[in-house]
């Protein structure tokens, strides 16, 4: 299962060609792929109109949705945090933090297009897939 984050989806509904586009494109039908809760959330609410919204829904959920969060998930992604601003880097975003984390408990790999998805793959072992 691969878990694909709102940036790619974000470019793929607007028709951005990028090599994580690409891959979607070429995974869609031939590997089973997710998206979280979260990212699900940030995907639509970038939506402008009712209809886009709702086309928008309808496409997302027809892959597995995968809940992010939880207790166990927020007590390791601050300790993720926490271990990768020891070696001198800040996340930018908590949501990243949340996806890798999750990603790296669930063994999914994660298809994305965010530099700070680097230090999770680089220092805690996110598997991600190549581009």
């Amino acid at each position: 299962m691969i878990l694909v984050d709102s940036g790619v989806w974000i470019d793929y509904f607007r028709g951005v060609e990028t090599p994580q586009v690409d891959k979607l494109d070429s995974l869609l039908g031939k590997e089973p792929l997710a998206i979280g809760d979260l990212i699900l959330a940030e995907v639509l609410q970038g939506c402008g109109t009712e209809r886009d919204f709702n086309q928008v829904r309808r496409v997302l959920e027809a892959f597995t949705l995968v809940d992010l969060g939880g207790k166990d998930v927020a007590i390791q992604a601050a300790k993720n945090f926490r271990a990768l601003r020891a070696r001198g880097i800040t996340v930018r975003k908590t949501i990243d933090t949340i996806i890798a984390t999750r990603c790296i408990l669930s063994a999914y790999p994660l298809l994305h297009a965010d530099r700070d998805f680097d230090a999770f793959e680089m220092h805690l072992g996110l598997r991600v897939v190549a581009t």
